[in-house]
């Protein structure tokens, strides 16, 4: 789904005003007087609106379609998931959890709409077994994510897999817990 230039300054800044509405304490100023705030969190009609709270000059989230606030809604939920970028596997295991699924979606299809950017795949293990057995895990691991988020939009040409198997673990230790998180892939954008 594309968005016009118009409707992401549109949302940036409805975003900013939700952050402005939220940040002040709606209480008085220490000199005694009313906040003479140019932005109002929340008009009459019940919509938020950014800078100018006359309306003059300011955008009003009252103004806005359903549809538009339900993109917006949509466009804020994909930036969300697309910041976690470390995925987690079961032991000995390539395959891809149900959990990781959705926001894997959500990568390919950044990547689908920005052909520029590309991205690198780290496979990880955690220690136990050889070393070149985990460097195969590893890699197994960052091609199970490559194939998913080619199917999911995802051009070949924006991925590179690496493996670097149990030699950078992200936790130190002999635990569960440490080799639970050592068992990964991170995606990290270029």
């Amino acid at each position: 789904m594309n968005f016009s230039a118009q409707s992401k300054a549109f949302a940036l800044l409805l975003s900013v005003g939700l952050v402005a509405g939220c940040s002040s304490t709606g209480g008085t100023s220490e000199e005694g007087g009313e906040y003479g705030s140019d932005v109002a969190a929340v008009d009459q009609e019940g919509g938020s609106t950014v800078y100018g709270g006359d309306d003059q000059g300011g955008v009003s989230s009252s103004a806005m379609t359903e549809e538009e606030r339900m993109a917006a809604r949509e466009q804020a939920e994909q930036q969300a998931l697309r910041e976690i970028t470390v995925f987690y596997f079961d032991f000995d295991t390539a395959e891809i959890k149900q959990e990781a699924r959705d926001v894997l979606v959500a990568h390919a299809r950044f990547l689908a709409n920005n052909p520029g950017q590309n991205v690198r795949i780290e496979g990880h293990a955690d220690e136990r077994g050889t070393k070149e057995y985990n460097l195969a895990l590893g890699e197994r691991r960052a091609n199970a994510v490559q194939r998913f988020l080619i199917v999911n939009g995802a051009s070949r040409g924006q991925l590179e897999t690496v493996s670097y198997g149990e030699e950078k673990p992200a936790v130190m230790g002999s635990s569960e817990s440490a080799w639970a998180q050592n068992r990964r892939v991170e995606l990290v954008f270029e």
